[in-house]
Order: structure tokens, then sequence, then C-alpha cells
């Protein structure tokens, strides 16, 4: 992941606790999840095909 190995990633964490406080933490990941959540359905919806575009398509030019 990103070439860090454990006493990287320790550090990194250390100083968003410090950064963030304690309490903040939890909070704070669960805004990323959140954010993560509303990007993975953003990505569903674009790849599917629209409804209008399924029920009517263009006719044929001939």
């Amino acid at each position: 992941m990103f070439g860090l190995g454990a006493p990287e990633l320790l550090i990194v964490l250390a100083v968003i606790l410090v950064v963030f406080g304690g309490s903040q933490v939890p909070k704070l990941a669960r805004n990323l999840g959140q954010a993560q959540k509303e990007f993975k359905k953003g990505l569903d919806e674009g790849g599917k095909p629209d409804d209008d575009a399924a029920k009517n398509p263009p006719p044929p030019t001939n």
C-alpha cells in the first residue's frame, strides 16, 4: 500500500491522533467511510444506461 511499512503507518496514525484528537478520529473515519460509499454509488450509477434511453432507442437511420 503506497510502499508504506508498519513503522510508517504507525507514525501516520500517531500524527493523525495528535492533529485531530482522540474524540475526532472516529468521526473522521465515519465520514471517510460515507464518502467512499457515496463515491462507489456514483460510479455504479454512472455505468448504468439511462432508463429513457433503454425504453426509447433512437430510430434506425437507413
